[in-house]
């Protein structure tokens, strides 16, 4: 007998409450691809990680915003087929969405996650036009440790001027459960990638606010496990706010740590309105971009 359709939607949550990143490919399974043209395996660097696939929306005729997503996984784990269905979501709503990976611990450690994010926002930057994307309308965004690195390379300008570009080049950036005021760290998976206990305060991103950050959408669970909402959503929230800088602060309390990503699906978009919020920020932070001189 088959499962009533919502009964199969509540467990593909459960699932990814309990199993993190592995039932993901299950929602790729339910996952149209009717929605957007995929160029896979672009090198924005010269590292075997360091590549990326851009999803450009069907049937679009002008550029298009473009937002490039980072995903997380305590910088331990993750790659980019994992998260298809949520360049599905973006390019659904017509935008052109960019997957990048991103060296990994133990590979690598703070920072050098940060400067792979740095150059592929800046090949994003340079190249989008080329898959109908436009440059004067990026956007960096991630979940969980990809929104750290969304957060970094959008407020910290070390990262992106190693590439002779600065956070000015952004719309805006979107935060999607993201440790950005995590010291001291308590997560054993994370404290070898941020040398615990000498992770150096200039590795939060609540430490790099300037009045000149791009405008901020930050969206976390009410409860939350693994990323505590209110020392890192509210508080950086708090920050930005002091330094005059626009940001909208969301909590939903139908979603946890895993399935506030996860709502980004077809299958789980009933949850919560996270890609109806992300559309919103996007189209109001693009109709304010100026127009070519």
């Amino acid at each position: 007998m088959m499962l009533p359709i919502k009964m199969v939607f509540g467990l593909i949550a459960v699932a990814l409450t309990l199993a993190a990143c592995s039932p993901l490919r299950a929602i790729n399974a339910l996952t149209p691809a009717s929605t957007y043209i995929k160029t896979a395996d672009v090198p924005y660097g010269a590292r075997p990680r360091q590549k990326l696939d851009v999803y450009t929306p069907a049937g679009t005729k002008s550029p298009a915003p473009v937002v490039v997503f980072f995903y997380g996984g305590s910088w331990n784990s993750g790659e980019r087929p994992d998260y298809e269905f949520a360049a599905e979501a973006l390019a659904s709503r017509g935008m052109v969405a960019i997957l990048p990976d991103y060296r990994l611990y133990p590979e690598v450690r703070y920072p050098d996650f940060l400067i792979d994010s740095a150059q592929a926002v800046s090949w994003a930057a340079k190249e989008a036009s080329r898959y109908g994307g436009d440059p004067k309308r990026l956007f960096v965004m991630g979940h969980s440790a990809g929104a750290y690195n969304a957060a970094m390379v959008a407020l910290d300008k070390r990262w992106l001027g190693q590439f002779g570009m600065a956070p000015e080049i952004l719309r805006g950036w979107i935060g999607l459960a993201g440790p950005y005021n995590f010291l001291p760290i308590q997560n054993p998976d994370v404290k070898p990638v941020f040398f615990h206990p000498n992770t150096p305060p200039e590795s939060q991103p609540v430490n790099h606010v300037a009045k000149s950050a791009p405008p901020a959408l930050l969206i976390a669970p009410q409860s939350d496990d693994l990323v505590n909402p209110a020392r890192n959503t509210g508080r950086l929230a708090q920050v930005l706010r002091e330094n005059d800088v626009p940001v909208t602060e969301i909590y939903f309390d139908r979603v946890n740590h895993i399935t506030l990503v996860g709502s980004l699906s077809r299958p789980l978009r009933h949850f919560a309105p996270t890609l109806d919020a992300i559309t919103r920020f996007v189209e109001k932070e693009s109709a304010q971009a100026k127009d070519p001189a």
